[in-house]
């Protein structure tokens, strides 16, 4: 239960003070993130010579690594990683590099997914597509059937991830016309990869390259898109059209507190305190738990545990009516009373 709780536009002004960044605290974080993400990918490569399988095992491990340092590209994005602009957006380039991702075009995109989060007219771009029901009945067959598709747990957290970080961002979609930045931002991170792509071939061969590097990526990239998933599709979280919308009731309800294990938890570089995230973007990653600690009225507002987000795969059409997500079973059930 949620007690002595500020109106929402308040809270964001209170958690003000939690958005002092650190270099030295920046730093200290990113390098035991990107230094066991490097030792990991080569201990994989020495245990080649003594069965693929028991090296695979390690990524696991490297896949969390590589997940923590989009993470900490995701603070960057939002200024908040370190204290100036320029460290912040070149660290940014640097790991999107290495996570496949477009530093500038991301940014730009992520920046729509915040300041439209919830709206359901301003839908489309940084976000996992969402239909209400009314919609959803609307459809023809066979775009139902898209739909259902899209939102199938292997194509939502397998195919989906997969065809994202590896095809999708190499042009910019979404933000085609929308100047040279997006084009830049995109290109050059393809030739930057195209480059690192080479040396590692160079040094340990095709074949030992994409063993490693490849089980990898698609495995973080199944799980940034499940954490995304988890933060905004769950049953009590806020949807409403442009006349109806606030952009900080929708950052504190329609953003979930996903309550993770510990070492889940600093994998993730604290993404779970979605809400707070989502209030006050400017708060480094790395303080994120402290705005629990000092106003633990917060841990009771879309608080979704490891068991609870399981059950959030099912939920996947907005009901207008009922103001929550709702299974196609449920949406089914409905229209026949």
């Amino acid at each position: 239960m949620v007690h002595n709780l500020p109106e929402p536009r308040a809270f964001a002004q209170i958690l003000a003070c939690h958005r002092e960044s650190s270099n030295a605290r920046g730093m200290f974080e990113l390098t035991i993130t990107a230094i066991p993400f490097v030792v990991i990918w080569a201990l994989i490569w020495l245990a080649l010579d003594n069965g693929y399988w028991i090296g695979l095992l390690l990524a696991i491990p490297a896949a969390g690594f590589l997940v923590r340092l989009f993470m900490i590209q995701h603070d960057c994005g939002h200024g908040s990683f370190f204290v100036g602009r320029l460290t912040n957006d070149w660290v940014g380039r640097i790991i999107g590099v290495v996570t496949l991702t477009p530093y500038d075009f991301w940014r730009g995109t992520h920046a729509l997914h915040h300041a439209g989060s919830g709206n359901l007219d301003r839908r489309g771009i940084g976000d996992i597509s969402t239909l209400t029901v009314r919609e959803f009945r609307a459809l023809p067959f066979w775009r139902q059937l898209f739909y259902r598709l899209y939102r199938h747990p292997a194509v939502m957290f397998g195919a989906g991830p997969t065809y994202l970080f590896f095809l999708q961002y190499r042009l910019p979609i979404g933000m085609m016309r929308s100047g040279w930045m997006p084009w830049a931002s995109t290109m050059g991170t393809n030739i930057a990869i195209g480059s690192l792509i080479v040396v590692m071939i160079r040094l340990i061969g095709v074949g030992p390259f994409l063993l490693i590097h490849v089980p990898i990526m698609i495995l973080a990239a199944s799980i940034g898109v499940w954490l995304f998933y988890v933060q905004h599709q769950f049953e009590a979280t806020f949807w409403a059209p442009d006349d109806a919308w606030s952009f900080h009731e929708a950052a504190l309800h329609g953003s979930s507190y996903y309550d993770l294990p510990g070492v889940l938890r600093w994998f993730t570089a604290n993404i779970g305190v979605h809400h707070v995230h989502h209030l006050c973007s400017r708060i480094p990653c790395y303080r994120l738990m402290d705005a629990l600690r000092d106003y633990p009225q917060l841990t009771g507002i879309g608080r979704i545990t490891l068991i609870e987000s399981l059950r959030c795969v099912r939920k996947t059409l907005w009901d207008e009516k009922r103001r929550r997500l709702i299974s196609f079973e449920e949406a089914k059930r409905v229209a026949s009373l």
